[in-house]
């Protein structure tokens, strides 16, 4: 087949797992057609009908932020305010603040002044090279503002993959009684989302001030017979076994993760679950227990990074300072993270067609002008990107 476009006189962090690490090759070239990867690979003679000169510069696949909470209504800054002053996320939660308080403004807001808010979010992230992102609902906790929310995130797809999940399952509306919500979501919401296609997931909180392990397994239960892929925000304030839970429903991921036990690394790790790493509400929060990064690696669990963007708990544009922060506060390794925005955030979506630069993957580029790929761990407030390519096909 002959390529269209060739990007030559490259370097390149290919993320291939058929190579060691990050996958470089210098230098290298990346061949297109039809919106997809021709080759990539070594130099070699190829005809083209563009050729693009990178002139030295590093190709990675287009980033991938793997979770985020983009559309919502107003501001929390007063909470940000409140926890200066020494107020828990907890404390705010059940005061009627946090994700109640983004509840009630969402639901006031219209498609267009939600989908005007999210495309200024997406902007800053695509400026860093994000080709993909998943947004999730969950800020309307109500049949009709879960849909708008979710049919929001749907038309931000012009120039990004957008990977939608269902996070009905993030708290419980006020009107409500709880068994009645429950039965809502799952009688109704769920089979409502999968016949309309709204989301490629079904995702929750199971936390304390939120929905309990039994609450969730009848949420994913309904997922489940619903077809539709489940991931959950799990073990963040405490250890309710929920990286465990998320295990036994085959969840592409679990996130947060700041209490998980050695059984839930393991339990994921024999599902072959993502372990999402949040850095962004770690710091926002002021949180003191680190993610159980070393049982991952021990265990093999794959382990993503991303900005987990919200109003609330890590407002939070940049995946390149998310990066950063796996690593400082983390302590994930530059190859760890570049792989977490990659192809593990990939798997933590379940798409086998991006974050990597290979034959048949989508034509997803990120250029940098950059020496080491390091750098985009490295750097805090800096942005190299010399130019993002996204492919629709």
């Amino acid at each position: 087949m002959r390529a269209e476009r060739i990007f030559t006189n490259a370097r390149l962090a290919t993320m291939d797992p058929d190579l060691p690490g990050l996958g470089l090759v210098e230098p290298g070239m990346v061949a297109q057609a039809h919106g997809r990867i021709l080759y990539a690979g070594p130099m070699r003679d190829m005809q083209a009908e563009e050729v693009v000169d990178c002139e030295g510069r590093w190709i990675t696949p287009g980033l991938i932020d793997c979770h985020t909470h983009l559309v919502y209504a107003g501001s929390r800054a007063g909470e940000f305010e409140a926890r200066l002053a020494g107020a828990s996320y907890e404390e705010i939660a059940r005061a009627g603040g946090g994700i109640m308080g983004t509840m009630r403004a969402t639901r006031a807001a219209s498609f267009d002044e939600l989908r005007r808010a999210a495309e200024l979010r997406l902007e800053a992230l695509l400026a860093e090279g994000v080709t993909t992102i998943e947004i999730k609902s969950g800020y309307g906790l109500a049949p009709e503002a879960e849909y708008k929310c979710l049919e929001v995130a749907k038309s931000l797809g012009g120039a990004v993959d957008v990977v939608t999940s269902f996070l009905g399952a993030h708290g419980f509306p006020p009107e409500m009684a709880r068994e009645d919500y429950l039965r809502l979501l799952c009688e109704e919401m769920i089979p409502h989302v999968a016949r309309h296609r709204l989301a490629d997931a079904v995702d929750g909180f199971c936390e304390g001030i939120a929905f309990s392990p039994e609450e969730m397994a009848q949420v994913f239960e309904a997922a489940t017979r619903c077809r539709l892929a489940v991931k959950l925000h799990a073990d963040q304030l405490s250890d309710l076994g929920g990286a465990a839970l998320a295990a036994r429903f085959g969840a592409l991921s679990a996130d947060h993760l700041e209490y998980t036990s050695e059984d839930g690394a393991a339990a994921m790790a024999r599902a072959g679950s993502v372990a999402v790493l949040l850095p962004g509400a770690f710091y926002t929060l002021r949180e003191t227990r680190l993610p159980p990064v070393a049982s991952f690696r021990a265990h093999g669990v794959r382990m993503a990074v991303s900005t987990d963007l919200n109003p609330g708990t890590s407002p939070l544009f940049s995946l390149l300072l998310a990066m950063n922060m796996a690593a400082t506060q983390f302590r994930l390794t530059v190859e760890e993270c570049l792989l977490g925005v990659t192809r593990h955030a990939a798997a933590a979506l379940g798409r086998s067609d991006v974050g990597m630069l290979k034959p048949g993957a989508k034509c997803h580029l990120a250029i940098w002008d950059i020496e080491r790929p390091a750098e985009l761990v490295y750097r805090i407030g800096f942005n190299p990107l010399h130019q993002r390519i996204w492919s629709a096909a």
